[in-house]
């Protein structure tokens, strides 16, 4: 098999991983709703359609790139119940030696088609003998063969601290993924992993690592950020276990984000006949992920049903605000920037220039915080403009 075709046998089921992808709420704008991205990347020509292994991706600090999302190798010692690439599934393996890969990559990056790297790999002889193969990878990529773009490393369950620390040193950002919120969600995805000491611990050890030690240590002077990824719905687990593993993470070890990959089934693995879950639910958890972070919303602000989901056709800023705003809306001209966040059309950037315009005078209609990015008729009915309702029809969503 020639490399590009390894590269294609690879990276075949790579859209599972959503890391970099720009799903969910774009924070700083509420009027962009599901940013997913489908199909070939653009960057491709005719004859490279085939090859979908490098995705159009967001990077943390928003700029756009092309990015590489692969294994280093699909053979694989575990046999997670929902993974394309588990024990014992009857599909062809191929693997990457770490140089052969490095020299690859750089080959397609020097042609333009891809500009930076996902890496990951499937476990072969232990979690620590992959995750030195991936930092092989890493280390001939960044030593020798000059690479300064963006990588995201996969930290592989079982891996050691050392290596952890290592991953730091070479890459962007590192994760991993918890796929389940606990270790009783976890063994009915996946019951030779271990919740907390294969995959919780390696998070705690990074955020160590970031409190112990000065950013001039590692990759462009930065620490490297961290996230992670559930399998939503695939272990019959509740919203609200999700998120308040998620929330818990954003503020013990500063998680990043959270990515929500919607269960779907996959022939031949144990969950093949389980019902794919609706992809509103992932978009719905990324919202509600994103008001925990950047919003200022608790977990108790949720707007759960008796059991334990978000309202599945409705946004939840949204459904809180319906509870909480309606017969109490805001004045806009007097509400601080925490309260500002809490109503529905008005973002991150859409509270700032709220604050900024109040310097020079009262805003008394929506035509002004129009001109300001917010999204008028969502949040008109939630609001007072000096004293007065705005006209308006409630929004449905």
């Amino acid at each position: 098999m020639n490399p590009l075709d390894t590269l294609v046998e690879l990276s075949s089921q790579m859209e599972l991983e959503h890391a970099e992808e720009a799903r969910g709420l774009d924070t700083s704008r509420e009027d962009q709703r599901d940013h997913s991205t489908t199909g070939k990347p653009a960057c491709f020509t005719p004859k490279e359609q085939r090859a979908a292994f490098v995705h159009p991706a967001q990077l943390p600090n928003g700029k756009q790139v092309k990015l590489l999302k692969t294994l280093l190798s699909s053979a694989c010692e575990r046999d997670c119940y929902y993974c394309p690439f588990r024990a014992g599934r009857d599909f062809r393996r191929a693997t990457f030696k770490p140089d052969e890969f490095a020299g690859l990559f750089m080959k397609l990056h020097q042609a333009n088609i891809a500009e930076g790297i996902f890496l990951s790999s499937g476990i072969a002889a232990g979690g620590a003998n992959t995750q030195n193969r991936l930092l092989d990878t890493a280390e001939i990529l960044r030593k020798r063969l000059g690479f300064r773009g963006y990588l995201h490393l996969k930290i592989m369950p079982g891996a050691e601290k050392g290596q952890v620390e290592r991953a730091m040193q070479l890459a962007d950002r590192v994760s991993v993924n918890l796929e389940a919120p606990n270790t009783e969600r976890l063994a009915r995805l996946a019951p030779h992993k271990v919740f907390l000491e294969e995959l919780l611990q390696p998070l705690r050890w990074v955020e160590e690592i970031r409190r112990t030690q000065p950013s001039y240590k590692f990759w462009n002077g930065r620490h490297p950020s961290t996230v992670t990824q559930f399998v939503a719905g695939g272990a019959d687990e509740s919203d609200l276990e999700l998120l308040t593993t998620t929330d818990w993470l954003m503020k013990n070890v500063r998680l990043k984000r959270a990515y929500f990959s919607a269960f779907h089934p996959i022939h031949d693995t144990p969950l093949e006949n389980k019902p794919a879950v609706d992809p509103l639910r992932e978009h719905r958890l990324y919202q509600a992920s994103f008001l925990l972070r950047d919003y200022g919303f608790d977990l108790e602000d949720m707007p759960f049903t008796p059991d334990g989901n978000l309202p599945i056709l409705t946004d939840p800023k949204l459904a809180w605000a319906r509870t909480n705003l309606i017969e109490r809306p805001l004045e806009i001209n007097r509400a601080e920037k925490r309260e500002l966040l809490r109503v529905p059309g008005i973002g991150l950037k859409g509270a700032e220039a709220i604050l900024q315009a109040r310097r020079h005078g009262r805003l008394r209609d929506l035509s002004s915080l129009r001109k300001l990015g917010v999204i008028s008729e969502r949040a008109a009915p939630f609001v007072l403009l000096d004293g007065r309702r705005p006209a308006s029809q409630l929004a449905m969503f």
